[in-house]
């Protein structure tokens, strides 16, 4: 398992909102619907993201941009145009005044907008749930990024397109695991450009010792690793695969498969019915009071009041 990978098998998208926005200018959408991640990319024509610090970006056709939430934005056909609607959380459609849209824009299956022939079409897909392991991607992208493009390129896009007003059994797993395949696509594309800067963690799953390692703890987490023993599967020494760990990933080993348990601890814990002893044993402690003792120690919490803050 590799590093986007590993973050993204967890808190997969399930049930994301997907919609084909078409828009006739002047139009401009305020977006709050305190979502963690949204990705949106023009199939026809021109757009804005105006997030609410940093600089406005332009969308063209085959561009792609992630907006990282909870913060508002604005999509408009211009970074000066005043917004009419506002999308809230959930996906609700209404105008700043609150009178609700979702029948007087509806244009079809997954379709929305002010004129059928719009000159603007734009691909919309909004993760709805985040998670601990999503808060480790989150933490490394910028609040706006875009990828023009001229510097990617994916064929994912046009069946994005061609599956998105679909109305079909299954369909909605279909959209999500095309939403997931194209936030994988555009993050490698994002996090291998020459000038990025990737976190710690991306860029020593390239390592050939700290890479392996990094791969059989977040493979198996419930295996009672040591340093000894990744050390032996490395084939270093136990002090040379702790020195050149901590360099590269700025934290040791056992410190680093600690956060990892207790991220998918916290992600199962909010996104499944399975005891905190089941919990315990599949992220690699010996029970919930061997959890529970962690999880205090690290977050400040149990697993308990964890589960019912979610």
């Amino acid at each position: 398992m590799d590093a986007l990978a590993g973050l993204l098998d967890g808190p997969r998208a399930r049930g994301a909102f997907l919609l084909r926005m078409v828009m006739e200018p002047p139009w401009s959408v305020r977006i709050e619907d305190e979502a963690p991640l949204c990705l949106m990319t023009m199939a026809r024509g021109e757009a804005w993201v105006i997030p609410g610090t940093g600089e406005a970006v332009r969308l063209r056709p085959g561009d792609v941009a992630v907006a990282r939430g909870p913060a508002p934005y604005t999509v408009a056909c211009a970074p000066d145009a005043e917004p009419s609607w506002l999308i809230g959380p959930g996906g609700t459609c209404s105008t700043l005044r609150g009178e609700p849209l979702s029948v007087s824009m509806d244009l079809g299956v997954r379709t929305w907008g002010n004129a059928p022939d719009g000159s603007a079409t734009m691909l919309v897909g909004t993760y709805l749930m985040g998670g601990e392991l999503t808060r480790r991607l989150l933490d490394a992208l910028p609040g706006l990024l875009l990828l023009p493009a001229e510097v990617w390129n994916s064929s994912l896009m046009p069946l994005l397109d061609e599956e998105i007003s679909r109305d079909e059994p299954g369909q909605s797993v279909v959209l999500d695991r095309l939403l997931d395949l194209l936030l994988i696509a555009v993050l490698r594309s994002w996090f291998s450009r020459p000038q990025a800067e990737a976190p710690a963690w991306y860029r020593a799953m390239g390592d050939p010792v700290v890479g392996q390692a990094l791969r059989l703890m977040q493979d198996d987490p419930a295996h009672p690793w040591t340093v000894a023993l990744l050390a032996t599967k490395t084939g270093v020494s136990r002090a040379q695969l702790a020195r050149r760990f901590s360099e590269l990933v700025s934290e040791p080993p056992m410190s680093y498969l600690t956060g990892w348990r207790l991220a998918l601890a916290a992600d199962q814990l909010r996104t499944t019915d399975a005891t905190i002893e089941a919990v315990a044993r599949k992220v690699g402690y010996s029970g919930s009071f061997a959890l529970s003792a962690a999880f205090k120690r690290v977050r400040g919490i149990s697993p308990q009041e964890h589960r019912a803050q979610g």
